[in-house]
């Protein structure tokens, strides 16, 4: 029972939270100490926000926007595991690779958005080079670790029945391998959708991210601050999924049935 009551207190202090930061965003213009021609009142914004919701071209935006951040998100995952996987088995290219992935990893993404323009302009393509580079380096980096993480003993179990490399690769290094994958796709969601917003706001690419520099550009203040709310309610969203996908892939996992404790 008082277990189930925790729970429960944990939600509604996030909504009192919440309440509480839409009462100051209210009074905090109407007061004079914030300028509303900077921070209109939560009420504006939530009209702005209405209004929005009503428009065709901000649903085609948000369709924009999550096609660009689900097929970069696919790809990096993709090929982040296969990658993983294949420079964790052998030994040899884990050693050669090391120096070039540690050369590569901390190169921020943002500073290919030239290359991005250059070869692909404002279409898809040069999003997904910016989200796929970015995504792909958390999930390699995690199976990396994951691999690193198996167990001598069940290798040399492995050996000893005479498993074959896909035999392996199945019940000794993904099993293993997979809590970390699911923390790497965790992270690359949420990183994948900063870069998504980024290359719209800066390159110009369809969605809510180059809605958002229209909005500034054009001086309605309201509505760019609906866009941000817009953008941060997406951000919670991905990472409430990621987190379902997690638990339900790892039901099985020490660590999640610690967190069902609580």
């Amino acid at each position: 029972m008082r277990r189930t009551l925790a729970r429960a207190r944990t939600p509604l202090r996030g909504l009192a939270g919440l309440a509480g930061l839409v009462v100051l965003l209210e009074v905090l213009p109407h007061t004079g100490v914030v300028s509303a021609d900077y921070l209109p009142p939560a009420s504006d914004i939530g009209r702005a926000l209405w209004q929005m919701l009503g428009e065709d071209a901000f649903w085609t935006a948000l369709g924009d926007t999550l096609t660009g951040w689900g097929l970069g998100l696919a790809i990096a995952v993709v090929a982040g595991v296969v990658a993983g996987l294949v420079i964790g088995s052998v030994p040899v290219l884990r050693a050669v690779t090391a120096s070039t992935i540690e050369f590569l990893r901390p190169i921020p993404s943002v500073a290919l958005i030239p290359v991005a323009v250059l070869l692909y302009g404002t279409d898809l393509e040069s999003k997904l080079l910016l989200v796929v580079y970015a995504s792909f380096w958390q999930v390699l980096v995690q199976v990396l670790a994951g691999m690193q993480d198996v167990d001598p003993v069940a290798e040399d179990t492995a050996r000893s029945y005479r498993m074959g490399s896909w035999g392996r690769v199945r019940y000794v290094l993904w099993p293993t391998a997979l809590p970390y994958v699911m923390t790497g796709v965790r992270l690359a969601a949420t990183v994948a959708l900063v870069l998504t917003i980024t290359a719209e706001l800066v390159i110009g690419s369809p969605g809510l991210g180059n809605q958002l520099a229209v909005a500034q550009t054009s001086g309605a203040v309201p509505r760019v601050y609906a866009l941000v709310l817009v953008t941060g309610l997406l951000g919670v969203a991905v990472n409430l999924v990621a987190r379902a996908v997690e638990r339900r892939a790892l039901h099985w996992h020490q660590s999640m049935r610690r967190e069902g404790q609580r």
